[in-house]
């Protein structure tokens, strides 16, 4: 894939509000999952922007534990840089060629979660859903079979395909993707993603035999679900704590946390 860079943006060059709040939403969640573990020197997120055809995306060689808005670059769907200064990550046709199959899809986390790979690596073993909110992958967690890196757009349309109308796909002794509805949701599932893994891998370890989740629970799992004010929850917890920690600017917490009304449920479960 060849990749072109535009001239220099620096921090005060204005970008439109669509824009500068996808690029903290995806500095944020990058520093989040790098706190978490999820990501480290390697792995990225990417956002589509809203009423833009191109999405963000960190510049490859910045550290995923330090990235700003200054450091992520809006690039279109046939990978052209059209903002910032540097190169986007080599695997670039991850996200171009998932976005481009899957226009319900706003965001993506490309990782090399360990327990994660881990799963592509025993014969006979499936990563299935263990626990409550892992309802989200009922559909199945396939595996793409390239273990290399995707730096081909025709490597990135595999890939796609095999995602098919799933929410993750795991790569062949090379990591994961994850999707989701906006870059916070993608954060609560990638956290919920390893949650799950780690379930299913304590079951082995303990010797016996994984109990997944049925059919019936999970139909009544999701009766019960309220995923937009979830992943506000889970939002509001994990930027709060890590603002107060110093691994997120103080001065982020403003845009980033909640408002208390924003946090209000919708609805109330009440028993018929």
């Amino acid at each position: 894939m060849t990749i072109i860079e535009a001239p220099r943006r620096t921090a005060t060059t204005p970008t439109g509000t669509a824009t500068e709040k996808t690029m903290l939403d995806v500095a944020a969640v990058t520093r989040l999952l790098e706190a978490e573990g999820i990501l480290d020197y390697s792995g990225h997120v990417s956002a589509r922007i809203p009423g833009r055809d191109a999405f963000v995306i960190q510049i490859g060689s910045t550290s995923r534990a330090e990235l700003a808005p200054e450091s992520v670059l809006v690039v279109d769907y046939d990978g052209k840089v059209l903002e910032g200064d540097g190169q986007p990550p080599s695997e670039l046709p991850i996200h171009t060629e998932i976005f481009r199959a899957r226009p319900d899809v706003e965001s993506i986390l490309h990782s090399h979660m360990e327990l994660a790979i881990a799963f592509t690596m025993m014969e006979g073993v499936t990563l299935v859903p263990m626990r409550a909110r892992a309802s989200r992958w009922k559909s199945g967690i396939p595996i793409d079979p390239d273990p290399s890196h995707i730096k081909f757009v025709s490597q990135g349309q595999a890939l796609a395909k095999t995602l098919g109308p799933h929410h993750a796909v795991l790569m062949r002794a090379h990591g994961l993707c994850v999707v989701a509805e906006s870059a916070r949701a993608l954060f609560v599932d990638a956290v919920h993603f390893r949650e799950n893994a780690q379930a299913q891998m304590q079951a082995l370890q303990a010797g016996a035999r994984p109990m997944p989740l049925t059919e019936a629970e999970i139909a009544q799992i999701e009766k019960m679900e309220m995923r937009d004010w979830h992943i506000k929850k889970l939002w509001n917890y994990y930027i709060r704590k890590y603002v107060k920690e110093g691994m997120l600017p103080r001065e982020w917490g403003d845009a980033l946390i909640p408002s208390k009304e924003a946090l209000r449920r919708d609805k109330m479960m009440k028993d018929a």
